[in-house]
């Protein structure tokens, strides 16, 4: 068994094949060195091929609209990946680079189509896990979506003005049971000092206490306005989040309906191709 036959033997979809088989699939696909940064692919790029690593890895990313690289996943030895685009001729649905440089194979669609005539059950096989690889894609990049919105008007605060940083400091002190016992001992000793000792320094009605006391309300309110305004903020950059994520959700749940029943329709049109007597099978998607 050659080499390259070996490696087909360890990929899943190609367990089915025997022995002559594999070797005459593996005669027709060809060998890709991988070097360590090499871009195989970008996304949007046109691909009427997918590959098989033989050994090294190889990493999925996209971009959102954010420009944030989001990973999607590792392919290692023995797996496969970009079957989504030779499947549908469509564009690239995601970038490869290579992490670890190796081997791999290359399949192209007239590959393929000789492997649907070798064995049709593998057609099934590469559905199960074109679908996988979708589902898992899909919630990736949902989680993408949710950001903590703490840590984004935190951030905000650490870069902004420092009294909005006192603002919430105070706000989280003023209403602890801390800030409700310091202040009734204070006042507790200083009206004990100021009526009944003689070197008292703010004697009854205590004027320079009630001027202490309105200064601090008016401090303290006006703080208290500038962390509820921090609050307003966070609130509707939760609701937007909340929002974008729903949306998000939303789009790519429809997405993957719209691409396994794109997929399922190819793989019964190039079966009926392969063998024109095979009954007609319901296209739609489950």
């Amino acid at each position: 068994m050659s080499a390259t036959a070996a490696v087909l033997a360890e990929v899943a979809l190609f367990a089915d094949l025997d022995d002559r088989d594999r070797a005459v699939l593996a005669e027709r696909v060809d060998v890709m060195t991988l070097e360590v940064g090499k871009v195989l692919f970008e996304y949007g790029d046109p691909g009427d091929w997918m590959v098989i690593v033989k050994a090294g890895a190889v990493e999925l990313t996209v971009k959102t609209k954010t420009g944030d690289k989001v990973f999607l996943e590792t392919i290692e030895a023995g797996e496969f990946f970009g079957e989504i685009s030779l499947l549908d001729a469509g564009a690239r649905t995601a970038t490869a680079t290579v992490v670890v440089g190796g081997e791999a194979l290359i399949v192209d669609r007239g590959d393929l189509d000789e492997l649907l005539k070798i064995n049709p059950a593998a057609a099934m096989r590469l559905l199960r896990a074109t679908g996988k690889r979708l589902r898992n894609n899909a919630a990736i990049v949902r989680n993408a979506a949710a950001r903590n919105v703490n840590e984004i008007e935190s951030d905000r605060a650490n870069r902004g003005n420092i009294v909005l940083r006192i603002a919430d400091w105070v706000a989280n002190f003023s209403g602890s049971i801390t800030f409700l016992v310091l202040h009734v001992v204070v006042f507790a000793i200083w009206l004990l000092f100021n009526g009944f000792l003689p070197q008292a320094f703010d004697p009854f009605p205590f004027n320079l206490l009630t001027m202490c006391v309105s200064l601090e309300a008016i401090i303290l309110s006006t703080l208290l306005l500038f962390s509820s305004n921090r609050q307003s903020a966070r609130d509707r950059v939760r609701s937007d989040i909340e929002y974008d994520v729903n949306l998000k959700a939303e789009l790519q749940i429809q997405h993957l309906h719209e691409k396994i029943d794109d997929l399922h329709t190819q793989l019964l049109t190039r079966l009926e191709a392969i063998d024109p007597h095979r009954p007609a099978h319901s296209t739609r998607g489950t």
